[in-house]
């Protein structure tokens, strides 16, 4: 077992031992859904004021809304969020690189194999060169889908890492 998996196993040995809250319901409580970035330096708990249950949280590289639709359409059509609140960050890795960067480097780790499967797949990383642009693109995707019910309030933010503060470009 590695050093991460043991973690993991005693971390889960302490959370449970004083867990409470087992019998909140499937649904999040307060019926909305934040979309935000992987990155480690985030806690949307916290940074955003999510209690447990109160909230669907979608991560994934960039708070992509096209990577994030599946979940989005599951979370709103089957479990009943109504808003949703995305947020991107400075920072981001996103900013720092181009698809065909992306590709280059999965050839040189992986192989031309490898590259080649991303061809097949036509997978975008979904890179982005200006933030705030990022954040009123993903908005308008959303606000644009007819996977999104149009009463759906849809916001965009910026999660500052150096500061800790959110604001709202959309």
């Amino acid at each position: 077992m590695s050093a991460i998996q043991k973690n993991v196993e005693s971390a889960s040995d302490r959370y449970a031992a004083t867990f409470t809250q087992g019998h909140l319901a499937l649904p999040p409580a307060k019926k909305y859904l934040v979309l935000t970035c992987m990155d480690a330096r985030i806690d949307p708990a916290s940074a955003f004021g999510i209690e447990l249950g109160d909230a669907h949280v979608i991560r994934n590289a960039g708070a992509s809304a096209v990577d994030a639709l599946r979940s989005i359409v599951i979370s709103q059509q089957l479990l009943g969020t109504r808003e949703i609140v995305l947020v991107k960050h400075t920072g981001c890795g996103m900013l720092t690189f181009e698809n065909r960067d992306a590709v280059a480097l999965v050839g040189e780790s992986l192989g031309p194999g490898a590259a080649e499967e991303l061809r097949q797949r036509k997978l975008d990383f979904l890179p982005f060169p200006e933030l705030e642009k990022a954040v009123q693109a993903d908005v308008e995707f959303l606000k644009g889908t007819r996977l999104v019910p149009d009463e759906v309030p849809v916001s965009g933010w910026v999660y500052e890492v150096e500061s800790g503060r959110t604001r709202r470009v959309v």
